[in-house]
């Protein structure tokens, strides 16, 4: 009989182990003396969405010391889209400390963006510096200037969803840097002033479409690089001097091409006289017969060619002498 009063006390114990354990009562009772009301069933039904309480309740806790009216399914609501509660309130909380106009449902969606939402309440309170890398442009006398700026950048709370980064400033910077040392007439005039840099730069208004506003571009440093003209120089002349030399090999392919042509012409007229002179004494023979020719009037040809054999040889050894003499 004893064992039944036993078992009810056991099963009482159990009971009341696991209620404690699902129910949050701690936290409850520190909410309730934080000021945040709220009820248990509200903790319950956290638990029952899947939501840790802690994670709603100590940022309520802090959101209402620092004077702060946020709704609690409003942060649960967050919390269950992925956004981080935490960073949330202490955005807020910063944001009213500096007198920054931040609304909840916009501290939000920046949160949900991707942002990370006090980070961009410390830099639109603090200023930071971008430094950009090393940035290389070439002035109109060809030399290469390599210059080096700071970009001091304050967040711009209104566009930080959907406005362009860090990167895109760096971006546009450079681009800026490199269209003002290109319009200049030499690399020594960048070097006297490279404050006129930062100032055409910043007129452009360069921060339009992203999350900063840019407050100054100072320029920390300017080398002299790379002679770039007299490079393109030397590469055009080497260039030319390539297809010169391409013409010239194709020109004397030509010529010697023709050349062989003209060979091969000659070589046919020889064939052609040789063929002609091969005709001769048949057609001296056939007129002989004929009688179209006489014997003397041959004789006289004969004696001709003769006269004419004797006459080139004659011309022929004289040139050799003289060529002797000349030696």
């Amino acid at each position: 009989m004893r064992l039944f009063p036993m078992i009810g006390v056991l099963l009482i114990v159990v009971l009341v182990i696991l209620f404690l354990s699902f129910v949050p009562v701690g936290l409850w009772i520190t909410a309730f003396f934080s000021g945040v009301r709220m009820k248990i069933s509200d903790l319950i039904g956290m638990r029952l969405r899947r939501v840790k309480p802690s994670r709603i309740v100590r940022p309520s806790i802090k959101a209402t010391k620092a004077g702060l009216s946020l709704d609690i399914p409003e942060l649960e609501a967050h919390y269950l889209a992925g956004g981080n509660v935490d960073t949330l309130v202490d955005a807020l909380i910063a944001a009213q400390r500096a007198n920054i106009p931040l609304q909840f449902e916009r501290a939000a969606a920046i949160d949900l963006a991707g942002r990370d939402v006090l980070e961009a309440v410390q830099v639109s309170v603090n200023p930071k510096v971008i430094e950009t890398p090393n940035i290389s442009a070439v002035a109109q006398d060809g030399i290469e200037v390599m210059v080096k700026a700071k970009v001091t950048v304050r967040a711009n709370i209104d566009r930080l969803v959907g406005g362009a980064g860090e990167q895109t400033i760096i971006a546009r910077v450079g681009e800026g840097i490199v269209t003002t040392v290109g319009s200049s007439q030499t690399y020594k005039s960048v070097l006297e002033n490279p404050d006129s840099i930062s100032k055409v730069v910043l007129d452009k208004g360069l921060d339009s479409g992203t999350a900063f506003e840019i407050l100054s571009i100072d320029i920390a440093d300017v080398d002299v690089a790379r002679n770039i003209g007299a490079r393109l120089q030397t590469d055009q002349a080497e260039a030319d001097k390539r297809i010169s030399e391409a013409k010239a090999s194709e020109r004397r392919a030509m010529a010697h091409a023709r050349e062989q042509e003209m060979r091969a012409e000659v070589e046919a007229m020889r064939a052609k006289v040789v063929e002609a002179e091969s005709q001769v004494p048949i057609a001296m023979a056939e007129a002989l017969r004929s009688g179209n020719i006489g014997v003397m009037d041959y004789y006289k040809l004969k004696n001709l060619n003769s006269d004419t054999d004797m006459r080139n040889t004659i011309a022929k050894a004289s040139d050799i002498d003289k060529k002797k003499e000349n030696k």
